[in-house]
């Protein structure tokens, strides 16, 4: 559309500016179901300028639901495993993944890292009890080993200079809450731009019906268990015996 101005003359409305960044998220769902083995969720998008080496970069952050988390050292007792020290952290995020087109200690100072949690060392875990540095070690080898903390799987890909897309993989042990997930621009190692999206986990169907009555009724379910595990073993008795 034109605009009359004053005078008779016309001009042209100035065209939007492109965005710098931009991402999108392939769903805001993820239904966790008896047959659940783990989900990927792929985080797209576009920026203004080229990226890779010498232009923009990008890295994305995702985090889970926080809870509390306790780390227990065994000790052998007379030949007995038994719990010794223990340290209680905080508010540990369940589920933290975070990725670049390059490593993010290559794309930005540790300071910038430290301040907003960018890569696993960075992330704050206050903990009390016994205070021995091995407990932190612990607690991230645990969540590393269970995949539910992942720092640079894989690099972001580009495509076309100004298109980018990463996988983001959530293990069968995700758990039900909301997450989210942030986009960062980085130009000359600062972060210039961000986008924050978000998903949703929960549990659909009878693995709804199974975490409700879990918490519920445990004494219920505690019971159930015991009756499904004594029938599985009356029934491996049975087919062994024929065999």
């Amino acid at each position: 559309m034109l605009l009359l101005l004053a005078g008779g003359s016309w001009l042209a409305p100035a065209s939007a500016q492109p965005a710098e960044l931009v991402a999108r998220l392939s769903t805001e769902r993820v239904a966790i179901t008896t047959a659940f083995i783990g989900e990927s969720i792929l985080v797209f998008g576009s920026t203004e300028q080229p990226l890779g080496p010498g232009g923009d970069e990008v890295i994305v952050m995702a985090r889970g639901p926080q809870g509390p988390f306790v780390v227990r050292r065994k000790v052998n007792v007379l030949g007995l495993w038994l719990n010794g020290p223990s340290a209680r952290f905080g508010d540990v995020p369940v589920f933290y993944a975070v990725a670049g087109t390059r490593p993010a200690w290559q794309l930005l100072p540790e300071q910038v890292r430290r301040e907003r949690g960018i890569g696993i060392d960075s992330i704050p875990l206050e903990f009390t009890g016994a205070r021995a540095p091995g407990f932190r070690r612990a607690l991230v080898e645990l969540k590393r080993s269970s995949r539910l903390w992942q720092e640079d799987p894989s690099p972001i890909e580009i495509a076309g200079s100004r298109l980018f897309n990463f996988r983001l993989f959530l293990p069968s042990t995700v758990q039900p809450g909301s997450y989210r997930v942030e986009v960062m621009l980085v130009r000359a190692r600062r972060i210039v731009a961000t986008e924050q999206l978000g998903f949703i986990v929960e549990r659909t169907g009878s693995a709804a019906e199974i975490e409700k009555v879990a918490h519920g009724q445990p004494v219920l379910y505690a019971l159930l268990c015991i009756l499904a595990a004594g029938f599985a073993g009356w029934a491996g008795s049975v087919v062994f015996r024929r065999g």
